[in-house]
């Protein structure tokens, strides 16, 4: 492993700045040439990048573990575009990152053709027809469930954050077959190959077997998860074969269903969608419906055989020339839109990167943005969306509220009418701190270009663990439906048939029509705040997407968690601990509260791929949330 220390390149900071930080220069083309105030950076650069940027000319790879990446590799290797792989490295993924989702959780997804179109799928899951505020209303949680929440630093809402309850319709897997079918080029029993590969047997690594260890307790509750997860009981050893013969069986089912539908005439369309509905309306869905229904839950065999996506328009604003999309309000990706429409009118070159300017003037613009997605993101099948949100005209005049000597304690959501929903975090009538449980240990990410311009990026989630599998198919159900409100009022409030506003933020970017970059992160709440540093120090300082990714970073408190009890820390600022003292000081100046983190224990682990005009494209993975990359 390359390892450079940036103190010990002082002697020419501008060489260091735009390159010597890797060893590396990134140089590309697509991007307007920096001139840097090396005075304002100094301090700011003293910290070691621990990995060498990955290049090649036909694809990249970035994703949330070494057996993703591979999964995803190998189909390129045979002539998939970045869609096929992305596909096959998410239903990977969905074996082997096994801490982080499973196939009953989420995907959003974002693809951008090689003819340009940019396109959005939603891949979360809805509501079952029994899940209402009432019931959550009147029902007693089980206590081994509240103890488990307590146990792993959560406090708890009164949708459960773990067990069957909070289960909704599996997004994922028609989110992967959609993008498939419309956008890719191989047969789904081409990609599924490496996720069967992995579910015959995958060596464990400490991280897997950390979370079943942890998991333990929870699971005596589960006995369809202690028998996958804890083969002969015990918890598997690090360097040991782990097996998930169930859920290699159904994968093969549905390879098998494909099979028959080709083997009468079908279109390879055609045979994907009978793939789908095999899935969600034959066998697999009858299973998971009955389990649920069997086991005290909500979720119905008519839920999943109702349940069908489509293809979406993304959200998308332009900063400085890149047309940058998000998927819809359904998530928390447009903050990150909204934010750069209000960063827009900042010189922040000038400020030089992460000085205490910069950093205050980024978390003010994400408070504001925040504030806008805690009071009206939803999803807009159910809720009207202020129109006017992405709009440069309402940046301009949410602008004026940032105070560039005073860091504001307020919540201060737009304002559209005579009446604004109620603030989440006072469901309970009070604000409770935010606990320091990170959420990057239950999200994964994977993002992809190839040398055609096809770019895939998706954050993965759900159905972490510990997790409930539904009977014999190896599946674990996602407990995405603690991102609901409890409030009436609120357009999050949980209802049948709804998708909760949810986390989960991909991202493309182009400029001209060409691809730029393609990132995403897991993270929780902190995801657009962690995308937005990795695109700003890319984009407006040059570093690399490997220094962009390793670089230190910040996060607020200031807003409503998405999970457990929705509560909200006012005003706190997450430093890294590389970031310098003087700039620490400064920020407490303005009026900020700050504190300390370990960039082992930042939240985030983001990765990025970056394709530049002459062909060559680079990706970069996080090592301290042990991220991996790769290029061809």
């Amino acid at each position: 492993m390359t390892e450079i220390s940036c103190k010990a390149a002082m002697v020419s900071f501008p060489r260091l700045f735009l390159g010597l930080i890797l060893g590396a220069l990134l140089s590309p083309p697509a991007l307007p040439q920096r001139t840097q105030d090396a005075g304002k950076n100094r301090d700011q650069m003293n910290w070691r990048v621990l990995r060498p940027v990955v290049r090649g000319t036909r694809a990249a790879v970035a994703a949330g573990a070494p057996l993703s990446s591979e999964a995803a590799m190998r189909i390129l290797h045979t002539g998939g575009n970045a869609v096929d792989a992305g596909v096959g490295g998410l239903y990977a993924a969905a074996v082997c990152e096994f801490s982080h989702f499973g196939f009953g959780g989420e995907a959003p997804i974002l693809i951008r053709t090689a003819e340009g179109q940019v396109h959005s799928i939603g891949g979360l899951g809805t509501a079952p027809r029994k899940m209402t505020l009432e019931f959550f209303r009147s029902h007693r949680q089980e206590p081994e469930i509240v103890q488990e929440s307590l146990r792993r630093g959560h406090n708890g809402g009164p949708i459960p954050a773990y067990g069957i309850l909070p289960a909704l319709v599996p997004g994922m897997v028609d989110g992967g077959l959609l993008a498939l079918r419309d956008f890719g080029t191989r047969s789904f029993g081409e990609i599924i190959q490496p996720a069967i590969d992995l579910a015959d047997g995958m060596p464990v690594d400490g991280f897997r077997s950390s979370s079943i260890a942890h998991a333990v307790r929870i699971f005596k509750l589960f006995p369809t998860s202690q028998r996958v997860y804890l083969p002969n009981g015990r918890v598997p050893r690090v360097g040991s074969i782990f097996r998930q013969p169930d859920l290699a069986r159904t994968l093969r089912s549905m390879m098998a269903a494909e099979k028959e539908a080709l083997a009468k005439g079908a279109t390879r369309e055609a045979a994907i969608d009978a793939v789908r509905d095999f899935f969600y309306r034959g066998e697999i869905g009858r299973k998971i419906g009955r389990f649920s229904k069997d086991n005290g839950g909500l979720l119905r065999y008519e839920d999943l055989a109702n349940f069908r996506l489509e293809v979406e328009e993304p959200e998308m604003v332009t900063y400085r020339g890149f047309d940058v999309y998000k998927n819809g309000f359904y998530t928390q990706g447009p903050i990150l839109l909204q934010a750069l429409n209000l960063l827009e009118g900042f010189n922040l070159r000038s400020m030089g990167w992460n000085t205490a300017e910069y950093i205050h003037i980024i978390v003010e613009a994400l408070k504001l943005a925040y504030a806008d997605r805690d009071t009206y993101y939803a999803d807009p099948e159910f809720s009207e969306i202020p129109a006017v949100l992405l709009t440069k005209t309402y940046a301009a005049q949410r602008r004026e509220l940032i105070e560039p000597t005073q860091a504001s304690s307020e919540f201060r959501p737009g304002r559209f009418g005579a009446r604004q929903p109620p603030h989440p975090a006072f469901y309970a009538g009070r604000l409770r701190p935010l606990t320091d449980a990170l959420a990057s240990r239950d999200t994964t990410c994977l993002n992809i270009i190839d040398n055609s311009g096809v770019m895939f990026s998706v954050t993965p989630s759900g159905a972490w663990m510990p997790s409930v599998i539904a009977a014999d198919t190896g599946i674990p159900l996602t407990q995405r439906a603690q991102s609901f409100l409890m409030i009436p009022d609120h357009p999050n409030v949980v209802a049948p048939g709804k998708r909760p506003r949810i986390t989960l933020s991909p991202t493309l970017i182009t400029r001209r029509g060409q691809p730029v970059m393609a990132l995403s992160t897991p993270g929780g709440d902190q995801q657009d705040q962690a995308l937005v540093q990795v695109m700003l120090a890319v984009l407006e300082f040059g570093l690399n997407p490997q220094a962009a990714v390793e670089a230190p970073r910040i996060q607020t408190r200031h807003l409503v968690a998405s999970f457990d009890d929705h509560a909200m820390d006012p005003n706190l600022l997450l430093l890294d601990e590389r970031i310098p003292p003087s700039v620490e000081a400064a920020l407490k100046q303005l009026g900020h509260q700050v504190e300390r983190r370990s960039r082992w224990n930042s939240g985030s682990a983001p990765v990025a791929v970056l394709k530049t005009p002459n062909g060559v494209i680079s990706a970069g993975a996080d090592p301290y949330g042990y991220r991996y990359a790769d290029a061809w």
